[in-house]
């Protein structure tokens, strides 16, 4: 396994993080605590959660489960210091947090600490806001996005009162770190003015979606990413389960992600199946596995710091793990251009 250093800060994550936002609907804490195990086996020592997981589906009865499961597991490791443990603070908006008001310093500190608590751990080594106030084109919303549309209403004042509490909570030896998540390269770059102008907590990494079938991040934010030293933690790098093949010719199998939600919150369609039935093509004619091919590209990218696989079984968890070995020659990676030259835009 091989480490990145998080941002501009003296943590080291693993380029492969464990997602958990199955457990407690598709997986039992039997089961996460078996991935967990697995997972630290292999190197890993990143595993990112949240506040409202699990999201397979998202339930006001279930919110906060899966950060309990992972503090059952958690709680006593004398390997603590070793993990690095992520979550993040549910956005504007969800009414089974805090009425769905914008979030503000207030909240940053009372949601961390309720997530301490279920964690069973002192310190959160990484916190991330789960969305901006203002909304975001993420969530299959690019195609409707209107910028015009939003609030942001003083978002000077806004980030500077976060990243205020957020530097209160970093003295008290709550969180290590901070981060966004499915945030725009305006967004980002408001947070980092805002660090350097009130000499406050300097943002470390960015989780935003990334796969095969969903590049946006190329562009504007890659060159944020790159320039300003703020990663990217890639979340569904295999499109909900979409790259990994298996809903190919009307495949649903029983207890997966399509079984409950039949388009994948509107990254499986036709058009979508279509694309992935060729980077199924690609990844055979090189005989390697298409869901270790597109992990292995995200991997190799050059903004990339961590990127978040999920499983709901532990053969998908060994397979997903594979791709840390697999390095992509430049055949199979002009084939996977040659696929996004004709196919640029997400489903």
């Amino acid at each position: 396994m091989k480490y990145n250093q998080l941002g501009q800060s003296e943590l080291s994550v693993s380029e492969i993080c464990l997602g958990s936002m199955t457990w407690g609907s598709q997986n039992s804490e039997t089961e996460a605590h078996q991935q967990l195990d697995y997972a630290i086996g292999e190197g890993i020592n990143f595993i990112d959660t949240a506040e409202m997981y699990p999201a397979t589906p998202c339930q006001s009865e279930t919110t906060g489960l899966t950060e309990e499961l992972i503090g059952t597991w958690l709680n006593n490791r004398p390997d603590r210091s070793n993990l690095v443990i992520a979550t993040k603070i549910t956005g504007e908006g969800n009414q089974d947090f805090r009425a769905g008001k914008r979030v503000d310093g207030k909240m940053i500190r009372q949601a961390l600490e309720s997530s301490l608590k279920r964690l069973k751990t002192d310190i959160v080594d990484l916190y991330q806001l789960h969305w901006p106030n203002r909304g975001s084109y993420h969530f299959r919303k690019y195609w409707t996005y209107d910028a015009s549309n939003q609030q942001p209403g003083d978002m000077d004042q806004e980030v500077a009162d976060i990243l205020g509490e957020v530097a209160l909570l970093k003295k008290e030896g709550k969180m290590k770190e901070f981060g966004l998540s499915n945030e725009s390269a305006w967004g980002t770059m408001k947070f980092l003015e805002a660090a350097k102008k009130h000499g406050l907590p300097r943002i470390v990494s960015i989780q935003n979606e990334y796969n095969l079938v969903c590049r946006i991040f190329d562009l504007d934010l890659a060159e944020v990413s790159i320039r300003e030293n703020v990663g990217l933690m890639a979340y569904s790098p295999l499109a909900a389960g979409g790259l990994s093949g298996k809903y190919l010719n009307g495949g649903i199998p029983a207890g997966s992600r399509r079984s409950m939600q039949p388009d994948l919150n509107g990254r499986y369609d036709k058009q979508g199946e279509k694309i992935i039935k060729l980077y199924a093509k690609a990844a055979e004619s090189h005989n390697i596995e298409l869901a270790q091919m597109a992990l292995a590209f995200c991997i190799s990218r050059p903004f990339m710091m961590s990127t978040i696989i999920g499983a709901t079984s532990m053969e998908q968890l060994k397979i997903n793990l594979a791709a840390k070995d697999l390095i992509l020659n430049e055949q199979i990676m002009a084939d996977i251009q040659a696929i996004y030259r004709e196919f640029p835009m997400p489903v």
